[in-house]
């Protein structure tokens, strides 16, 4: 008898009536009904949260800033409402909170009083943390409390967000305030370095000329002290002067009335021999000489004459000098007489010059030594002035002085300076198309599981037959076999077209499917051949140890440590590996370790079926009339 042989009459036998015929068709549909039905119900919650009642409490009392009135509560509570993303309520806070008691509502958001004074009060160096109140009740669901803590952190990131920018933007603000004031100052420093430069150079002139002013100082004290020494009888002195002066003018004076009288004489004279010459010339007239014989004589009377001539002109001359000397005495000696009368106060005068130049000279000294230092100072002051100006045109290159679209960027950045780009190397979709991998493969387990509640896992007639065991262990696999590939067909049927999961390479999928069921009908079929009844307790044991173990909701790393041998013997979280490459991104290598276990599984389970078949070719009373019988 052969293995399909074997097969054939198992399913003739279950097909025999009409009862028989629905509970095989009941028996194929049972995975549908299971998977289903399931993702149908969870295949995308999220776009449903709309129908979750949620309260918002807003006593927000507003803050005023810049004369500006701002409500940041209300503009939340409005934005919340408006968006819809779930039936907002706004309540007052005991509506609010006996609401999330008694389940009204699933969770309630508060907003203080002051909520606005505290996020705006980090604009005025007083920061205070604003606070939102979440309340929930895991009595009513647990996801909702999840949810409401996903919701509420949004919230705050996202008012963190726009408070952060408006006040990066008023600091940005400041920031340009900052600049064009240190501009200023700049500016103002330019002008005082080139002011102080200026003063240095007014300065080294003037330390120059106090120098000099010192050095002709002591020149004039020492002259003025050497005058003084001089003049000291000049009095006494000029008083002789006077005196002798006097006596001079009066002898000179005596001198010129002597000259006076002999030029007077000599001037008598000249008159004289003037007219005797005209007498004898007259006479020699008379006596009858000829002119030219007369002015022969006269000739020879002007050539005799001529001593006297010039005895008279030296007189004159001597005469006018002596006058002159008289008259010249006299004012010196009236000078004298004035500058003996000015002497002593003329001496005075030179005393008190001396002493003033000497006082002059130290206070020279004093003003030197005062602009050395007033030098060294407006110096260091041109030097500060220069450092301070660099300093502020420096720094000024420092300082940011964004534009208004650079302001607004920055701001933002500052704000919210981590972006999250999402690059998805494979997307689900939804959270049921995410969970569909592992409802899959649970139904698959289930699926199998309960075909052999109808299904004999050994053909007690090709055992009395003696059919080898292996003809008997492939026959009495292949009937569930083939209802578990229609189990698949007919799941992944509902799954794609009617709950509208998306899958990457249906073939591929399918084809994982099958050997999928291959391998689950083996194992169960090999659990129910060794050990009968128990082997469908065990085949329960092993679907709850693999609900825990294959990592189907949360990523298998989570799980216990203690848990982590059962992931990695059993085959469910192969199987969900396997699905979730195929529905979301298709095959790779990582696969084909997936279809290896499996298929080493498949192996195994139709090896444990043709032992159990072997041993079963032995009765004994127990086999006849179990203890214990499903």
């Amino acid at each position: 008898m052969s293995s399909i042989r074997i097969a054939l009459n198992e399913l003739r036998r279950l097909s025999a009536g009409t009862l028989p015929k629905l509970a095989l068709a009941a028996l194929v549909l049972v995975p549908l009904l299971y998977a289903s039905l399931y993702l149908y119900s969870n295949y995308d919650p999220y776009s449903r949260l709309d129908k979750l009642p949620a309260a918002v409490v807003t006593s927000d009392s507003g803050s005023t800033e810049g004369n500006t009135n701002r409500n940041v509560g209300r503009e939340v509570t409005d934005e919340l409402v408006k968006s819809g993303t779930f039936q907002w309520h706004e309540v007052s806070a005991d509506e609010a909170r006996e609401g999330v008691r008694n389940n009204k509502y699933s969770f309630a958001i508060g907003i203080p009083e002051n909520f606005s004074q505290a996020l705006l009060s980090s604009g005025k160096l007083q920061p205070q943390q604003a606070t939102i109140t979440l309340t929930t009740n895991d009595a009513n669901n647990y996801l909702s409390g999840t949810i409401a803590d996903k919701v509420a952190e949004q919230v705050r990131t996202t008012i963190a967000e726009k408070v952060g920018s408006e006040a990066a933007d008023r600091f940005l603000v400041g920031f340009s305030t900052i600049y064009g004031k240190i501009s200023e100052a700049g500016a103002g420093a330019t002008k005082l370095a080139d002011g102080a430069e200026k003063l240095r150079g007014g300065q080294q002139q003037l330390a120059d000329g106090a120098q000099q002013l010192a050095t002709g100082g002591v020149q004039l004290s020492t002259g003025l002290t050497t005058l003084r020494q001089s003049t000291t009888e000049l009095p006494s002195k000029s008083k002789q002067l006077a005196d002798g002066a006097a006596q001079v003018a009066a002898g000179n004076a005596k001198v010129a009335e002597v000259g006076q009288l002999l030029a007077t004489g000599s001037i008598d004279l000249q008159n004289d021999l003037n007219a005797a010459n005209d007498r004898i010339a007259q006479k020699l007239r008379e006596k009858g000489l000829s002119e030219p014989q007369v002015q022969d004589v006269l000739s020879v009377l002007k050539q005799a004459r001529a001593p006297v001539d010039s005895a008279n002109t030296k007189i004159q001359g001597a005469n006018q000098q002596l006058a002159t000397l008289a008259d010249g005495s006299r004012k010196v000696s009236d000078g004298a007489s004035q500058l003996a009368g000015s002497a002593p106060a003329l001496a005075g005068g030179i005393a008190k010059a001396s002493d003033g130049a000497n006082q002059l000279n130290d206070g020279a000294a004093k003003l030197n030594e005062g602009e050395k230092t007033a030098l060294t100072g407006t110096t260091d002051l041109a030097n500060g002035a220069n450092q301070l100006r660099d300093g502020l045109n420096e720094g000024l290159k420092q300082i940011p002085n964004p534009d208004d679209p650079t302001r607004a960027a920055t701001a933002n950045t500052i704000a919210n300076p981590v972006s999250v780009n999402s690059v998805g190397v494979a997307s689900a979709g939804t959270y049921g198309a995410g969970l569909a991998p592992f409802f899959i493969s649970l139904a698959t387990w289930i699926g199998a599981f309960v075909l052999f509640l109808l299904l004999r896992p050994l053909s007690t007639r090709a055992l009395t037959a003696g059919a080898s065991p292996l003809r008997v262990a492939l026959g009495g696999w292949l009937s569930s076999a083939l209802l578990g590939i229609a189990q698949v067909i007919v799941l992944f049927g509902a799954v794609v077209w009617l709950v509208g999961i998306h899958v990457a390479h249906p073939l591929g999928a399918i084809g994982f499917a099958i050997l999928v069921s291959l391998s689950f009908t083996a194992i169960i079929h090999a659990l129910n051949a060794l050990f009968g009844a128990v082997g469908k307790f065990l085949g329960l044991v092993l679907l709850v140890l693999q609900l825990v173990s294959a990592g189907g909701t949360f990523p298998w790393q989570t799980i216990p440590d203690a848990l982590y041998p059962l992931h990695m013997v059993l085959p469910m979280g192969y199987a969900i590996d396997g699905f979730r490459h195929l529905l979301y991104t298709g095959a790779d290598l990582q696969i084909l370790g997936d279809i290896g276990v499996l298929a080493a599984y498949l192996v195994g389970g139709l090896v444990v079926s043709t032992l159990a078949a072997h041993k079963r070719r032995v009765w004994t009373v127990s086999k006849l009339k179990p203890e214990l019988s499903l």
